[in-house]
């Protein structure tokens, strides 16, 4: 349940408000007081602003645009009705009606400065500041009239609505036409009853204008106002009536806000989701590097003990295995068997490390190396430790006495070769 504080300015600074939630219940007694007491009185709840009814006036018109072109056609479409240049003129749009025209409040960019300058000085930032006449309820085939010590407010049930000052009550029901006994074929005869909201001393004051009423309409009903016209206006205005000034230039941070309210929420936790995927990619990116430094670090081991005398950085892996086919001479599919067989034979010269190999070849499916050992016990090991894969075997093939060490040539081939 959302409550709002109704303030409905004054002269010299004062006002009168009252709390009020949106469902039309009273949260505190009417209040009289400066707008800086009002202000202390608002706390959380939202404001809205009841602006003098004479200074703004409310009318409806029948255009289909929308959004920003409704915005751009509304001072054309209304400049023959006013008086003033409509450059100097703040058009606010409300919601559409039941028959589809659309109610438009007007005011002068002059005033509209000057009571948000006046509230901002109070400390009060309103949400919504509606003509006070609409906080009258427009109720279907009813006539509603509401007297505020010479203001009468006014609207005829349906789309027209507005406020008159020094002007009796009969004067102004008769002005609307809801006394004629006849209508144009073309329109709809105006209702025929009237609900008044008036004080105890207005309604003696104008008791004549309720006898001569009651006789020329089918009803009057007379709903007297203790405690004034305010807490009426509060209760209509709190349940969204009215168009609110606040669009524009005046409103385009309120109302982009809330827009995107309900959507902070949502909003926040698709950023929570995609810093969690940022980190996550972050954790792998850096485990893969680790892994392909590992890799890179194993390929290269390897890769000495084939060439011991290459030292140059092994940059491109795949292209220094396909470098290696190319030197030995075997096709691109020859890979499965040399490369499996070169890292047998790596795994007993790192068990043997007084051998030195001199040279290695590879052709259908053999590899021939010649290496050197000190003694020929240390080739019979290495020949067992080749032999002991099992998809490989390796012979001695030859043997021949250096000096104080062996050459010596052994055949490696796959097992059912």
């Amino acid at each position: 349940m959302a409550e709002y504080l109704v303030i409905r300015p004054q002269d010299d600074d004062l006002a009168s408000w009252i709390a009020v939630d949106d469902t039309g219940a009273r949260q505190s007694p009417p209040v009289t007081g400066s707008l800086a007491e009002a202000a202390g009185d608002a706390g959380e709840r939202q404001v809205i602003v009841l602006l003098p009814a004479v200074d703004v006036l409310t009318v409806t018109v029948d255009l289909p645009a929308r959004g920003a072109k409704l915005l751009a056609a509304l001072p054309f479409a209304l400049e023959d009705r006013l008086a003033d240049d409509v450059e100097d003129l703040h058009f606010a749009p409300g919601r559409r009606l039941p028959n589809g025209r659309l109610p438009v409040a007007i005011t002068s960019h002059q005033r509209m400065r000057d009571w948000l300058d006046r509230l901002a000085a109070a400390g009060i930032r309103p949400s919504r500041m509606v003509a006070e006449n609409q906080g009258l309820a427009i109720i279907p085939n009813t006539m509603s009239l509401l007297v505020s010590g010479n203001r009468l407010m006014f609207n005829d049930g349906v789309d027209t609505e507005f406020a008159v000052e020094a002007l009796a009550p009969l004067e102004l029901v008769a002005a609307s036409g809801a006394t004629q006994t006849e209508s144009a074929e073309d329109e709809q005869p105006p209702p025929r009853h009237l609900l008044v909201y008036c004080e105890p001393a207005d309604e003696e004051r104008f008791q004549s204008d309720w006898e001569t009423l009651r006789q020329e309409l089918d009803g009057v009903d007379v709903n007297l106002l203790p405690d004034g016209a305010l807490p009426r206006l509060a209760v209509t205005v709190a349940s969204g009536a009215g168009v609110n000034l606040l669009t524009g230039p005046y409103g385009e941070k309120d109302e982009m806000s809330k827009l995107l309210r309900p959507w902070r929420y949502a909003a926040m936790l698709l950023v929570g989701l995609f810093l969690a995927g940022l980190v996550g990619k972050g954790v792998d990116y850096y485990r893969l590097l680790g892994e392909e430094a590992a890799l890179k670090a194993q390929f290269t081991t390897e890769y000495r003990e084939i060439r011991p005398g290459d030292a140059r950085e092994v940059v491109d892996p795949v292209g220094t295995v396909r470098s290696l086919q190319r030197s030995l001479g075997g096709p691109a599919g020859a890979a499965p068997v040399f490369l499996p067989s070169l890292q047998q034979l790596s795994r007993a010269l790192s068990q043997n490390r007084t051998a030195e190999i001199e040279q290695i070849s590879y052709r259908a499916g053999v590899v021939n190396v010649s290496l050197t050992a000190p003694d020929v016990t240390t080739l019979d090991r290495i020949q067992q430790l080749v032999s002991e894969s099992v998809r490989f075997k390796a012979e001695i093939k030859s043997t021949v006495q250096d000096g104080d060490r062996i050459n010596s040539r052994i055949e490696i081939t796959e097992e059912g070769a």
